[in-house]
This record gives C-alpha cells, sequence and structure tokens, in this order.
C-alpha cells in the first residue's frame, strides 16, 4: 500500500524543485557570480597598486554577492539588469562612489589607513548581453613611511575575493569570503603558503563549488542516487565519475586540456537528462552505464577546471591545492548523496520507492536537465 502522505509531500518537493531551478518564467538570463581577482603589487617601495577583475554592476547595486548565486537570485536583480544595459562610459560614471564607500571602511590599512585613488579602468564595451560583463579596475594608494605588512579587507557582501600578491619572492595567495581581512601580508614577500595551508585553503573552494553553486553537478549525483535502492550501483557510479573528473580536472588545471565553455555547459546539461532518464526506464545498474558515467565525468571535470581557473592555483604548491579543491569537490558530492539518504533513504527497501520516489525525482531531474540543454544552446 502507498502511504498517500508521502506521495504528496514527495509531489510537492518535485514542484519545489523544479520551480527552484528555474523553469518558471524569467525577466532576464541570470549571470553567473564569479569571484573577484585581485592582483597586489607594491611599486618603488611607496605606492600599493590593486588590479581588479570585478563585475561591477553586481557591486554597485547592491547583489548580495555572499548569498546569491547568479544575479536573478537577489532584490537588487532589477538593478543589476539596468547598470548592465549601460554603455561603457555611462557605467565608468558610476564607479567613483563604490570607491568611495571602499575607502571609508578601509578596503586596506598598512600600519594606517590606505587611501585609494582609481589608476585606470577598462570597460568592456561590446559584450553579448548574455555575459557578465568584467571590467578591469586598477586602484592605487600611498604606502604609509616604514609600513611593512598591509593588511586587505573585503567588504561583507562582495563574495568571493582570490588575492594575489605579485613582483615578490614566495608571494601571499588567499582567498576571501565577504566581511573577511587577509592577515599582515608581508610587503617584501615570504608569506606563501605551505603545502597543508594551500591544501586546506582549496577544499572549501571545492565544496562550495558543489554546495551550494554546483546545481547542475548536484543534479547529476541525484541522478545517480535514484538509480536502484542497492549500494552496489551506487558505489560504481560514483566510482567511475571521480576518476574521471578527477582526470580531467588536473588535465584542465594544467593547461593541456580546453574545450569551450559553449560546448562543455550543454553536454553536462545533457548528461543529467540521459541518467535521469535511464533511471525511468531502468531499475538496476546495466553493464555499460558505468562507461558511459566515465565518459560524462570526465565533461564535469572539465566544467570544476574551468572554476579552478577562475581562482588560479599558486606556483609551487600547485599539487596540494589541485587535490584540496578535488576533495572538496568529493565532500560535496557525498553530502548531497548523505542528505538524499536522510531525506529518503529511508524508503529505499519499500515496493512503492521506485513508483513514488525515484522515477517523480527523476521525471523532475530531466526536465530541469533537458531546459538547460535548450537554454545553453539556443538562449
Amino acid at each position: 500500500m502507498r502511504p498517500p502522505l508521502i506521495a504528496l509531500l514527495f509531489k510537492l518537493l518535485v514542484l519545489v524543485t523544479v520551480s527552484s531551478f528555474g523553469l518558471g518564467p524569467s525577466p532576464a538570463r541570470a549571470h553567473e557570480l564569479v569571484p573577484t581577482i585581485a592582483d597586489l603589487t607594491v611599486t618603488g617601495g611607496d605606492t600599493v597598486v590593486l588590479d581588479l577583475r570585478i563585475n561591477l554592476e553586481a557591486f554597485l547595486s547592491g547583489v548580495d554577492l555572499d548569498a546569491a548565486e547568479n544575479t536573478n537570485d537577489d532584490e537588487a536583480s532589477d538593478a543589476y539588469r539596468q547598470l548592465r544595459a549601460l554603455s561603457a562610459a555611462a557605467l565608468a560614471r558610476e564607479v567613483p562612489q563604490l570607491l568611495a564607500d571602499w575607502n571609508a571602511l578601509p578596503l586596506a590599512e598598512a600600519s594606517e589607513a590606505l587611501v585609494f585613488t582609481q589608476r585606470s579602468l577598462e570597460v568592456p564595451g561590446d559584450l553579448d548581453d548574455e555575459l557578465p560583463r568584467i571590467s578591469l579596475w586598477s586602484l592605487t594608494a600611498p604606502l604609509p613611511e616604514g609600513a611593512r605588512t598591509l593588511t586587505l579587507n573585503w567588504p561583507a557582501g562582495s563574495g568571493a575575493l582570490v588575492l594575489r600578491q605579485q613582483g615578490v619572492e614566495a608571494p601571499y595567495t588567499g582567498f576571501l569570503a565577504g566581511g573577511e581581512s587577509s592577515p599582515p601580508i608581508t610587503i617584501s614577500g615570504g608569506d606563501a603558503a605551505g603545502p597543508w595551508a594551500t591544501f586546506a585553503g582549496y577544499v572549501p573552494v571545492g565544496f562550495d563549488h558543489i554546495l551550494p553553486k554546483g546545481l547542475d553537478h548536484i543534479l547529476f549525483v541525484l541522478g545517480l542516487f535514484f538509480l536502484s535502492t542497492r549500494m552496489g550501483p551506487l558505489v560504481w557510479q560514483v566510482s567511475a565519475f571521480t576518476l574521471a573528473h578527477t582526470v580531467t580536472l588536473a588535465l584542465g588545471a594544467l593547461g593541456w586540456v580546453n574545450i569551450a565553455a559553449s560546448i562543455v555547459e550543454p553536454l553536462i546539461a545533457a548528461s543529467i537528462v540521459y541518467v535521469a532518464v535511464e533511471n525511468i526506464f531502468t531499475a538496476g545498474l546495466k553493464p555499460w552505464r558505468p562507461a558511459v558515467i566515465f565518459g560524462f565525468g570526465l565533461l564535469h571535470g572539465l566544467g570544476f577546471a574551468s572554476v579552478l581557473g577562475e581562482f588560479g592555483l599558486p606556483e609551487g604548491q600547485f599539487i596540494p591545492a589541485l587535490v584540496g579543491f578535488n576533495i572538496g569537490v568529493e565532500v560535496g558530492q557525498l553530502t548531497v548523496i548523505a542528505i538524499a539518504f536522510l531525506l529518503v533513504g529511508w524508503f529505499r527497501d519499500k515496493p512503492w520507492y521506485r513508483d513514488l520516489v525515484a522515477i517523480p525525482a527523476s521525471c523532475a531531474i530531466a526536465a530541469v536537465g533537458a531546459f538547460w540543454v535548450i537554454e545553453r544552446v539556443f538562449l
């Protein structure tokens, strides 16, 4: 007998999942929120230069970059779209207020607060409306006499920052979330993280790419989870997927394999559709499925590599950073599976589990994946 309450709750879960993944009407395509990249240099011994790769519209509109996954996830999304529609020159006229707000924090300290001025600003003018506009913004500030260290204070709500010291031996490289401050950075260099610190610093970067930001990877892992009620098939699939994405993650991070995101992203969405549709028509692990999952894992690894490329890998600590990122990804994937077990794993031995849980969930996953295929190819 099929419990009607569980059926009703699960159908509600499916509807919420579908709507939350963006299948409803949307006023405009969302732009992914990427980390800001900051290169810190001290020139002439008395001038601090901060070169930023930054989505200025996201900062100027007030989007909470700590909480949002894309520009449609925040109440400031309308303001963001209006700024995105401005010409390069018009957007540049809005920037001084942001700099004034940062100086009031202050943005950086070196025995006293640093006051930055704009050295240059390059705002791309000719850009596809479907893409975020990443500007190159260079700031400069006088370094107080006798200062030996510098601390950068990244404002709350500003999302991730990759901070890289340039022009010195053993430079500092760090990852800051909104509202965090860097440790005191020795201006003459020597603050490069060791292997263990680098490893530990990149684990949360990999985890964050799965939870909460890796919606496509989450759905793919859930597609693996809903295939069978037995643990064996899940272990085989996850093992094949892990091995494959580890290979292409390393190759992509090394720059040996580079495939355009316009090709990889639709194929990742198609992989979600495949595993979900096969779940609907197949109740167990078929001989070909691990091989197919391995092939899809290669694609997902390229997706991970593109994210890691945004952060960069510190020179001299490539292996610890790569391993840390990959372990973070794995922990994220295992967390997704653990949450799925907690929600519906109790019922995996019930005769109604496949009809009331696995198949409806797979239908929802397939629908989301199909939507993403269409969006990424045609929209």
